[in-house]
């Protein structure tokens, strides 16, 4: 039952890990530097922290990106 259990949550990390390297691709990022992906994702995390109305913009920005609202 363990095996199975860590064999389930590998996958997820996998599933999920491939879905966030999708969005890479999405924003048009994909030939960029790594350390320039991870400094700006790091960047941005940072900013979030203490900023609701750069959220909401980016919220909106994604949003239509991928086509509907709710995401």
């Amino acid at each position: 039952m363990a095996r199975t259990t860590t064999s389930d949550a590998r996958k997820k990390d996998t599933r999920e890990k491939i879905e966030l390297g999708g969005l890479i691709v999405k924003a048009g990022l994909r030939y960029e530097k790594r350390a320039l992906l991870l400094g700006a994702l790091i960047d941005l995390s940072q900013r979030l922290k203490s900023n609701d109305p750069e959220r909401s913009r980016l919220m909106a920005i994604g949003a239509e990106a991928f086509g509907n609202s709710d995401e």
